[in-house]
């Protein structure tokens, strides 16, 4: 075998190394050299590892359009999110779910399509769209619904998706996570302290994921012979979540414990209850959900959900492109959905409560 040289990363078109030239330099043909570099039988353990050590030696990177016409594949995923522009800057979870999916694809090379849409039809449009233009191998499907279309459009028009929630059928591969699981054990905690007049902002009723945490939470009250909670939904938002806030702490039998669907709103409820001088924790506990930065570095930082969104997030796109690259992931639930206890929960002030 030719010995590799300095020099040789630079023997191809416009200075990029062929497999041509590591052919030449392993002293194998180029079929062999394109059955290694893509991981398919039909060369020998020993020659693979030739291969692999002279390509490496080169610094040899896959041309993303060869590999395209080869493969069919269009080296991108796509994701679009339904929900105001504004509302995601916000969020601190899909901002931090983002960059988990990035993370994971550039170690792929391999793009992410991101698009926000206004309303069902327009996301619904775009997904019709991808498929046509072939833009994107699959899609990541999120803030699924009851019935909703679109596991069934994706399917009608080949596009590959994980859902990102809730399994919708038995067709669909999904990642969720233990939402009503977390539900209960934020109510036996608050339980536990006292708590016996428990609320909830929440987010979009519609929601699967919302919808199960919300039977958890009524199960898991009725469990402990509480009244039903009173549930405020929003879309989660600051503005929203500040109202149903306000509208919380003046009832006339105030709850002494909220649980809020998102740490933005929760970090706004703290704002209130400063503004009509109500005191966390002693006159109302609150527990936000997703445990971002941003709950806990607030004052008092926020008792919260502790998910691991980053790594929940790196294992649906893990999920996504096994399934493009033909494999069965399945459905499950990503990992368990602990408590971080912190300074905005403890026992309520008044005896009665």
């Amino acid at each position: 075998m030719m010995p590799v040289r300095p020099g040789d990363a630079m023997v191809g078109d416009m200075g990029r190394p062929t497999i041509k030239r590591i052919a030449e330099l392993a002293g194998v043909s180029k079929s062999a050299v394109s059955y290694a570099l893509n991981d398919r039988p039909g060369v020998s353990a020993a020659t693979r590892a030739r291969i692999l050590a002279v390509a490496n030696e080169l610094a040899w990177r896959p041309s993303k359009t060869a590999r395209s016409l080869v493969g069919g594949r269009a080296g991108a995923i796509g994701m679009v999110m339904n929900r105001p522009p504004r509302l995601l800057g916000l969020e601190p979870f899909y901002m931090e779910f983002v960059s988990g999916a990035v993370e994971v694809l550039a170690s792929r090379d391999v793009f992410l399509a991101f698009r926000v849409a206004t309303s069902l039809e327009e996301e619904i449009a775009t997904y019709r769209a991808w498929a046509s233009s072939k833009v994107v191998d699959g899609v990541l499907l999120t803030d699924l619904v009851d019935d909703d279309p679109r596991p069934g459009l994706v399917r009608e028009v080949h596009l590959r998706a994980v859902v990102v929630g809730p399994q919708p059928d038995d067709q669909s591969v999904a990642l969720w996570t233990a939402d009503g699981d977390a539900m209960r054990e934020m109510v036996r905690y608050l339980v536990a302290l006292g708590h016996k007049v428990i609320a909830r902002v929440a987010g979009t009723a519609s929601y699967l994921h919302i919808e199960t945490r919300t039977a958890a939470m009524r199960d898991e009250m009725a469990r402990f012979g509480l009244e039903p909670p009173a549930i405020l939904n929003t879309d989660f938002s600051h503005e929203q979540g500040r109202q149903a806030t306000r509208r919380l702490l003046s009832l006339p039998v105030r709850p002494t414990a909220i649980i809020y669907d998102n740490d933005v709103m929760a970090v706004v409820g703290l704002a209130v209850a400063a503004e009509m001088g109500v005191d966390v924790p002693a006159d109302v506990s609150m527990v936000a959900w997703d445990n971002s930065l941003l709950s806990q570095l607030s004052r008092p930082p926020l008792t919260s959900t502790s998910i691991q969104v980053h790594e929940y997030s790196a294992a649906v796109v893990e999920a996504l492109l096994a399934l493009i690259d033909g494999e069965e992931p399945g459905s499950r639930q990503f990992g368990e959905v602990g408590l971080a206890v912190r300074g905005s929960t403890s026992r309520p002030r008044s005896a009665g409560a």
